[in-house]
């Protein structure tokens, strides 16, 4: 039992090794980066490892972004009124949008999760991803400062911002449809996958597919602003594959 601990233990050392190879980040403290990774599911079902799970990195990391998020838009659209900023900060950082970036970073491979959660397709659970997304950044805020996230978001998420993925004027669907038929044939299918809360409070889920290969999910308030969401997660995961292409 004691080797079999040890055996576990080695192999998050080696896994948190290889993700700051990969993102060229040396996390100081490396119990935060493995506490930014760590689901309440895994938490519950090894007691012994006395772990705590990523959900007070998660508030955290969502404070950093949005100020983050902020002062680049502020410094970025120096003619942008306070509510096309505010609309456009929410695209930057909701759900979906956090999936993408999440993505991009292969989080979904660090994830510790419990057997449960890791047999229901967790570690590719949208709201999972986007939350360990934001307790990453968290942790990296307390290890390395506000400089170092600033300089992880010029990577990841200013960019997009630049090429206005993120436009809250944006047609995603558009862009989509535009997209696929240069490049294939087939017809988009938007589906309502969930519809959850009280009538004044709806969230709907949404998926969109083609030739019944699902190419991304979204939510919004309104059936219209997930499929919305799920066409724009949709655009950035085809685009990813294109430049993956030879």
């Amino acid at each position: 039992m004691v080797k079999k601990i040890k055996s576990d233990e080695e192999h998050v050392v080696n896994k948190f090794g290889k993700l700051q190879e990969q993102l060229g980040i040396h996390f100081q403290d490396v119990n935060l980066l493995k506490q930014a990774f760590t689901h309440s599911s895994y938490v519950n079902e090894h007691p012994e490892k006395r772990r705590h799970d990523n959900e007070r990195l998660e508030f955290l990391g969502d404070a950093v972004l949005e100020l983050t998020v902020s002062h680049y838009l502020f410094n970025r659209f120096p003619s942008m009124n306070e509510g096309e900023m505010t609309k456009l900060r929410a695209s930057v950082v909701c759900e979906p949008s956090l999936v993408i970036f999440a993505n991009e970073l292969h989080f979904g491979e660090y994830i510790l999760l419990g057997k449960g959660e890791e047999m229901t397709g967790g570690r590719t659970r949208p709201a999972l991803l986007a939350d360990v997304f934001e307790a990453f950044i968290g942790a990296l805020y307390l290890d390395k400062g506000l400089k170092a996230v600033v300089s992880l978001l010029e990577k990841v998420v200013f960019p997009k911002i630049d090429e206005g993925l993120f436009s809250s004027t944006a047609d995603y669907k558009s862009k989509l449809q535009e997209y696929v038929q240069k490049r294939t044939s087939g017809v988009l299918e938007y589906t309502i996958l969930d519809e959850r809360g009280p009538a004044h409070d709806k969230e709907f889920i949404s998926s969109v597919s083609l030739n019944n290969k699902a190419l991304g999910t979204g939510k919004g308030r309104s059936k219209k602003e997930a499929e919305q969401q799920a066409a724009q997660t949709a655009l950035s995961n085809l685009q990813k594959e294109e430049k993956k292409k030879p």
